[in-house]
C-alpha cells in the first residue's frame, strides 16, 4: 500500500494494517472503473453523508464535478473554508454524525487548519477532504502546495496522503471509522489532483478492522467494583462530568446513577447539557466561571467521581491548590492518555464511559439491594453545607430599566425557548460564559461551543450546519462584536441555502473577555480591546439579505427576540447594545485555586 499515514493522540499509529478483505476479494464491485473522484463520492454515500460543506479549487475540481452528477449528498458552498469546517464541525456536534468538508489545496487547507484544531480539541469526529497538488509535483513548491499532512499532524486524531487511486476507498472507510470510534476526532484525507482523475475499480468494505487501532470499551471489572465501593462509603461525594458523556451519548446513564446516589452534580463547559440544568442535583458549571457551590463543592468533596472529563486548567485551576485537600478520584474515561494527566487518580477506568457506566449502575442496585447504602446522615450534612452555599447567589446581578445588562438577554432567550427544540451555538468570550451561566439546558448536544481552543467566530457556521439538519428546531447563535466579524461572511451563505438562524449579537464595543482581564489584572490598561470603528450591523444584515435589528432599552429585549422566532423562515440579526462595564462572574483568576473566586468588582 502506497498510503502515506501521519497519527496524534492515540490513533493509530505510522502504520495502519487492516484485517479487512483484500481489494479483490471485497463486496460491492462495481462493473465499470470510476475515477478517483467519483470513488470518493461514492464513499460518502455509503457512509450515509447528506450534507458536505466545502470551497472549490483547482485541485479538487475533478471531485466538484462528481458531486455536480449526483443528488444525494447536498454540498453547501460556504464563503471561507474555515466556515466549512466549523459548519460540518457544529452538525457532527448536534447530531452525534461524522462532518464532511472539501477544501482545495494550499490556501484550502490552510484556512481550513483552525476549524480542524476546534473539533481536535473538543473531540468531534469529522473527516476533512483536502485537495493536493499532483503527485509528481509534491515537493517541487507547486501552485497552491503545501504539506497539508505535516501542516496538520498535531491537529488531528489522524491523516492520510492517498498516492494511489486503488488504496483511495479503504482509506477513506478507516477515515470515517477511526474519526468515529474511541475517543473521536477529526481526520483529514489529502488527495492529489492526479488520484482524483485516475480509474480503479470500486470497493468500499462493509466491515473494518484494524489490527493497530483497537480502542478499549468494557470497563476493567476489578476496578469497577472498587469504585462502587468507594461511592457507597463516600461521605461528601460529587459527580463530575464532561463532554465525554454527551459524545458518548451516555446522559440517560448518567442522571440515573446521580438520581440512584443522590449525587450533587456539575458540568463542565463542554457537558452542559448531560445533566439536567432544571435538576435540583446540579450546582452549575465548575471552573474558572463556575459557581460558587459547584466550586465549593469540587474542592470539599472526599470522592468525586469523574466522567468523560480530564481536569484541565479551566476547570480546577491551579493542581497544587485542588491536591491539598485529601480525596479519592475515580476517572472514567476512553482516552488512557487523559487519566492522570493532570492530578493523581485512585481508580482509573479506561472504557466507553456508557459501557462503565452502565456497569457502575447494575452493581450499585445490587449492592444497595442487598442493603449496602450511603451513609443517610452525612448525605444530609453535605446537603446542608451545599445549600449553605448556594445562598451565596453568585450569579445575581444588578438589574437596569437604562441599559441592557446582557445576562437579561440570555435569561430572556431562555424563558422564550425552554419549550422549543432549541439550538444554541456560541462564539467565544463574555457572551459565551453568561449563556454558559444563565441558560440551563435540559438536554445534550443543544449547547454548541468551541471549548478547548476557544475559537472566536464559530457561532454562525455552526448554526448553519445544525440547520441543515434540524430544519425544525430554533437554532441560535450568541456572539459578540468581535466574534461576529470573524466569519461574518457566512450570512450570504444562510441566504443562499435559506438556513434561518437568529443571531442575537451583545454589543458592548469592545473585546469583553480581553477588557475585563485588562481591568483586573492590568490596572484598567485597555490596550487594543476597544472596538473602535463597528458598522452599522442592521444595514450589514440588510445588506445580506436578512432583518435587521437594534435594540437599545431593556424593556425592548423581549419584544425583539419574539419578533424573531415569529419570523421562522428567515436569518434575523438582533444587535443589543449592552452594558459595555459588565463583567462575567464569578471568576478565578489564572494561577488561583477554584475556591479563590472573586464574585464581584467588590472583591477586586
Amino acid at each position: 500500500m502506497d498510503t502515506m499515514l501521519s497519527s496524534a493522540r492515540g490513533a493509530a499509529p505510522s502504520s495502519v494494517a487492516t484485517d479487512s478483505p483484500s481489494a479483490s476479494q471485497a463486496q460491492g464491485r462495481d462493473t465499470a472503473d470510476p475515477t478517483g473522484a467519483e470513488i470518493v463520492v461514492r464513499c460518502l454515500q455509503r457512509e450515509g453523508v447528506k450534507h458536505i460543506w466545502g470551497y472549490p479549487g483547482g485541485a479538487v475540481l475533478y471531485i466538484y464535478d462528481a458531486l455536480y452528477k449526483q443528488k444525494e449528498i447536498q454540498h453547501v458552498l460556504v464563503r471561507h473554508e474555515q466556515g466549512a469546517v466549523h459548519a460540518a464541525d457544529g452538525f457532527a456536534r448536534a447530531t452525534g454524525e461524522v462532518g464532511v468538508c472539501l477544501v482545495t489545496s494550499g490556501p484550502g487547507a490552510t484556512n481550513a487548519v483552525t476549524g480542524i484544531a476546534t473539533a481536535y480539541m473538543d473531540s468531534i469526529p469529522m473527516v476533512v477532504i483536502t485537495g493536493q497538488v499532483p503527485t509528481h509535483a509534491i515537493g517541487l513548491d507547486a501552485f497552491q502546495e503545501c504539506d497539508t499532512v505535516g501542516i496538520t499532524r498535531p491537529i488531528v486524531k489522524h491523516n492520510f496522503l492517498v498516492k494511489d487511486v486503488r488504496d483511495l476507498a479503504l482509506t477513506i472507510k478507516k477515515a470515517f471509522h477511526i474519526a468515529r470510534s474511541g475517543r473521536p476526532g477529526p481526520v483529514v484525507v489529502d488527495i492529489p489532483k492526479d488520484v482524483s482523475v485516475a480509474k480503479a475499480p470500486f470497493h468500499y468494505p462493509e466491515e473494518l478492522s484494524l489490527r493497530s487501532y483497537n480502542p478499549v470499551r468494557k470497563g476493567h471489572g476489578g476496578q469497577i467494583r472498587k469504585a462502587v465501593q468507594l461511592l457507597l462509603q463516600a461521605r461528601r461525594p460529587y459527580l463530575y462530568s464532561g463532554g465525554g458523556v454527551v459524545l458518548a451519548e451516555a446522559s440517560d446513564k448518567l442522571r440515573r446513577l446521580a438520581e440512584l446516589l443522590q449525587l450533587p452534580c456539575t458540568n463542565t463547559l463542554m457537558g452542559l447539557g448531560a445533566i439536567a440544568g432544571s435538576d435540583p442535583k446540579f450546582l452549575g458549571m465548575l471552573g474558572m466561571h463556575g459557581t460558587y457551590e459547584a466550586n465549593m463543592a469540587m474542592q470539599h468533596s472526599d470522592v468525586v467521581l469523574a466522567v468523560g472529563a480530564r481536569f484541565d486548567d479551566r476547570v480546577i485551576g491551579n493542581p497544587k491548590d485542588f491536591a491539598q485537600i485529601e480525596r479519592k478520584i475515580i476517572h472514567i474515561d476512553i482516552d488512557p492518555s487523559s487519566i492522570s494527566k493532570r492530578v493523581k487518580v485512585d481508580v482509573p477506568i479506561v472504557g466507553d464511559v456508557g459501557e462503565v457506566l452502565g456497569e457502575l449502575i447494575e452493581q450499585i442496585e445490587q449492592q444497595m439491594a442487598e442493603g449496602r447504602k450511603p451513609d443517610a446522615a452525612a448525605m444530609t450534612a453535605w446537603w446542608k453545607q451545599i445549600n449553605e452555599w448556594r445562598k451565596r447567589e453568585c450569579l445575581a446581578y444588578e438589574a437596569s430599566d437604562e441599559v441592557i445588562k446582557p445576562q437579561l438577554v440570555i435569561q430572556t432567550l431562555h424563558e422564550l425557548t425552554r419549550d422549543r427544540e432549541t439550538y444554541v451555538c456560541s462564539d467565544v468570550g463574555q457572551h459565551q460564559m453568561w449563556t454558559a451561566q444563565y441558560y440551563p439546558f435540559d438536554h445534550p448536544r443543544r449547547w454548541i461551543n468551541s471549548g478547548g481552543l476557544g475559537t472566536m467566530g464559530v457561532g454562525l457556521p455552526y448554526a448553519m450546519g445544525i440547520k441543515l439538519a434540524r430544519p425544525q428546531a430554533e437554532c441560535v447563535v450568541i456572539t459578540g462584536d468581535g466574534s461576529i466579524q470573524m466569519n461574518i461572511q457566512e450570512l450570504a451563505t444562510c441566504l443562499q441555502y435559506g438556513t434561518a438562524v437568529k443571531v442575537l449579537l451583545l454589543n458592548n464595543g469592545y473585546l469583553g473577555m480581553v477588557r475585563q482581564w485588562q481591568e483586573i489584572e492590568y490596572a484598567g490598561r485597555y490596550s487594543h480591546s476597544y472596538m473602535d470603528s463597528l458598522p452599522d450591523f442592521v444595514k450589514l444584515a440588510e445588506a445580506y439579505g436578512h432583518v435587521g435589528i437594534r435594540v437599545e432599552k431593556p424593556s425592548q429585549v423581549r419584544a425583539a427576540l419574539q419578533r424573531a422566532f415569529d419570523l421562522e423562515d428567515r436569518t434575523v440579526f438582533i444587535e443589543f447594545v449592552v452594558d459595555p462595564t459588565s463583567n462575567v462572574w464569578p471568576m478565578v483568576q489564572a494561577g488561583k485555586g477554584i475556591t479563590h473566586m472573586l464574585l464581584g468588582s467588590e472583591d477586586l
